[in-house]
């Protein structure tokens, strides 16, 4: 929103809501709710502290979605709703398991940071390597398996969180 747009909204002057914008001068308290009100912003938002949370490599939580000859560890706090990022490690052979699976998520991205890895769906194979990455819609049925001898490492990064879906077997 420009501030032509903000001024005609709330009946305010283009200079003060550039003056309050350049922090030159403090809006009343009935003025703030306005300017929130218009602009869809809680005022309590305004109040906020953001919040910093680090999840170190080696307290990270042991987490098991299934799969064969893997190790998959949470690298976001269990508190976050945005997204989930997790790390796997996966030996050669390894797979996601016997089927094809589907996670509730609308977006799943894997990023492959070491190996190779060949990517199924329905109507397409993807084969990825070290910094490839693939977006999908985590609900379409896929399946995935270490390519070669050497052992795989991927982030997925999954949203929203999983944490009220399963993984369906298709």
């Amino acid at each position: 929103m420009t501030i032509e747009q903000l001024a005609e909204t709330t009946g305010l002057s283009k200079g003060f809501i550039s003056r309050v914008e350049r922090d030159q001068t403090s809006p009343s308290v009935s003025t703030l709710v306005a300017l929130c009100d218009v602009l869809n912003v809680s005022v309590g938002d305004l109040f906020k502290r953001s919040e910093q949370i680090c999840v170190r490599a080696e307290d990270a939580p042991r987490i098991t979605l299934g799969g064969k000859d893997m190790h998959e560890v949470l690298m976001t706090p269990r508190s976050e709703k945005r997204l989930q990022m997790v790390r796997t490690v996966v030996e050669p052979g390894g797979h996601s398991g016997d089927a094809p699976y589907s996670v509730a998520v609308e977006l799943d991205i894997v990023y492959l940071v070491r190996g190779r890895i060949t990517m199924r769906f329905a109507d397409a194979v993807w084969e990825l390597g070290p910094g490839d990455s693939l977006t999908l819609d985590g609900r379409e049925p896929h399946s995935w398996q270490v390519i070669g001898e050497d052992t795989a490492e991927l982030i997925w990064v999954l949203m929203p969180t999983t944490w009220n879906a399963n993984p369906t077997s298709g």
